[in-house]
């Protein structure tokens, strides 16, 4: 059986949250096992903070803290270069 890919996503129930939000589950595979995390939960923000969020919306894979949301808005290209989307 093949591995899911842990797919955290870091929301503040926000507009951009909400816009990552929907790419990211456009973008997930059968193998992405997706979580949507509201950082106004104690333990969420802990998880969060181990990661090095240091702000929302956020997008952690397998552990690791993607660069996708920039300045420059949500990249798309950066959570598929990251693995969202691709079989593991």
């Amino acid at each position: 059986m093949t591995e899911k890919r842990k797919v955290e996503v870091f929301t503040a129930a926000c507009p951009v949250c909400d816009e990552l939000v929907s790419l990211v589950k456009r973008l997930a595979c059968a193998s992405c096992d997706v979580a949507i995390l509201d950082m106004h939960d104690a333990s969420v923000a802990a998880r969060a903070g181990k990661l090095g969020v240091r702000s929302v919306p956020a997008v952690a894979i397998d552990g690791k803290l993607a660069d996708c949301c920039a300045e420059r808005g949500i990249d798309e290209a950066v959570l598929r270069a990251a693995g969202l989307g691709r079989e593991a």
